[in-house]
């Protein structure tokens, strides 16, 4: 089954929707690139949302205002978006070994580049320069989804992504934990702590990718792929609605401990003792989303996964108006909590879009599944991409309202007014009138309807 290439191990053949092969090698192998896959990823979120941490260790002898620390983290943000397209394709350009290997060691790169760098007296423009770096690990994530949707049938693929996105999801709460254990001990002036301890991490990882991993031979660049997936309209769709639910993840990650510092008065030690409780809840809760999924359809676990967070930000909204923090604290988990439900659901609804496309076009089969896993794969790097660029969205609005206002009221009241846009997009495009397929009654093993995606 494999063949040696130059570069890494390759396994040549590679049918998971068939389930002799899938119950003899397919599953324990599927298994083992999961493991190592959630590692390197956990520790590329980890390197992304540094700078969510590093903030908190910026006092007044740094010299720069919320405004500033917004546009820092928020810079982050928009490059880990943007590498996530050239992550996604370099997947089947290079497999997924190897590109996880290679991703793995790249996150050296920014955390040795802080380590110089973190200390008062540093321009902002070196900041800014530093925080972009750290970008790269925004990009993992993109390549692990795409390598791990084509390790998995379509039957498993909302648990195996859930996880995989969750596992690596709780890097964000692990490295707050971690810039509060030494904050809580070492104090706020030794950053460098933080960054020493993440060093040897990234070599491990990086060494236990290359030893336990495999390339996926059938995996190809696909042009083809790529150009009919720019053109298809749920590419967009559900890119719009990832903005909703992984942006959500991923702005509030970052934001969380600043909003709490600078309308709360919160301590760095107070913030960083709260602003990991939330990203932690969320990143656990990823695979649950895509389980639910799984069994009553992704579309409506969205749905109801927006409604819900419609109602939290309307609670945060009053508490922030009204500055008590237990309530805006209940609020926000909430929202943590639901952005990774609807993460889980949202990534599990587009491979069976595109194989219900397949379906109603006539394929059956094989045919359609193969199809399903080329249109998703290449899909999914543009959807985690526009997606990530909603954590730059909140950042900007959260700058935008403290500028203005000097409290994040006016942003939640923004971010009230997205879920509803969302909620109605997943209920028209998806629920009201879901695409029926043509595919023969025989088949009911692999025909999913659009509601059930």
């Amino acid at each position: 089954m494999t063949a040696p290439r130059t570069g890494g191990r390759w396994i040549e053949r590679w049918d998971p929707e068939d389930e002799t092969f899938w119950k003899e090698s397919g599953e324990r192998i599927a298994r083992r690139n999961l493991v190592y896959s959630v590692l390197s990823e956990h520790i590329g979120f980890s390197i992304w949302t540094l700078w969510s941490v590093m903030v908190l260790f910026m006092g007044p002898e740094y010299g720069i205002d919320p405004a500033g620390k917004f546009f820092l983290i928020g810079t982050a943000t928009f490059v880990g978006a943007f590498v996530r397209i050239p992550y996604t394709f370099a997947v089947a350009r290079f497999g997924g070994r190897n590109w996880t290997v290679f991703s793995a060691l790249m996150l050296l790169a920014p955390t040795v580049a802080a380590l110089a760098v973190m200390e008062p007296g540093t321009s902002y423009s070196t900041f800014l320069l530093v925080a972009a770096l750290t970008g790269v690990g925004g990009g993992n994530f993109a390549s692990s989804m795409t390598n791990i949707n084509a390790f998995f049938p379509l039957r498993r693929k909302g648990w195996a992504l859930g996880l995989n996105a969750g596992g690596g999801n709780i890097g964000v709460p692990v490295v707050q934990l971690a810039g509060l254990l030494v904050i809580g001990t070492a104090g706020a002036g030794h950053p460098r702590l933080l960054l020493a301890a993440y060093l040897p991490l990234i070599v491990l990882a990086a060494v236990l990718a290359a030893l336990r991993m495999d390339n996926l031979a059938p995996v190809r660049n696909d042009t083809g792929a790529v150009k009919e997936a720019l053109r298809d309209r749920h590419t967009w769709i559900m890119s719009f609605l990832y903005v909703g639910t992984f942006g959500s993840f991923i702005g509030y990650s970052f934001a969380f401990g600043l909003v709490l510092q600078t309308q709360f008065g919160r301590t760095p030690l107070q913030a960083a003792s709260l602003t990991f409780v939330g990203p932690l809840l969320g990143s656990l809760i990823r695979p649950v989303g895509g389980l639910l999924a799984d069994r009553f359809g992704g579309a409506r676990i969205t749905l109801a996964t927006f409604v819900a967070m419609a109602a939290a930000t309307g609670l945060v909204i009053l508490a922030s108006a009204q500055k008590s923090l237990p309530v805006f604290l209940v609020g926000f988990v909430a929202l943590f909590v639901l952005s990774g439900l609807g993460n889980g659901s949202t990534y599990k609804m587009i491979p069976g879009i595109f194989q219900a496309k397949a379906l109603a076009g006539g394929m059956s089969g094989e045919a359609a599944a193969a199809y399903g896993r080329r249109l998703s794969g290449a899909s999914m790097g543009l959807i985690g991409a526009v997606g990530a660029l909603g954590g730059l969205g909140i950042n900007l609005v959260f700058r935008e309202a403290f500028l203005s206002t000097g409290s994040g009221t006016p942003a939640f009241v923004t971010f009230l007014g997205f879920y509803a846009v969302c909620c109605l997009v997943t209920w028209a495009v998806y629920l009201r009138r879901p695409m029926a397929t043509t595919a023969p009654a025989a088949d009911d093993s692999v025909k999913p309807q659009l509601t059930s995606v």
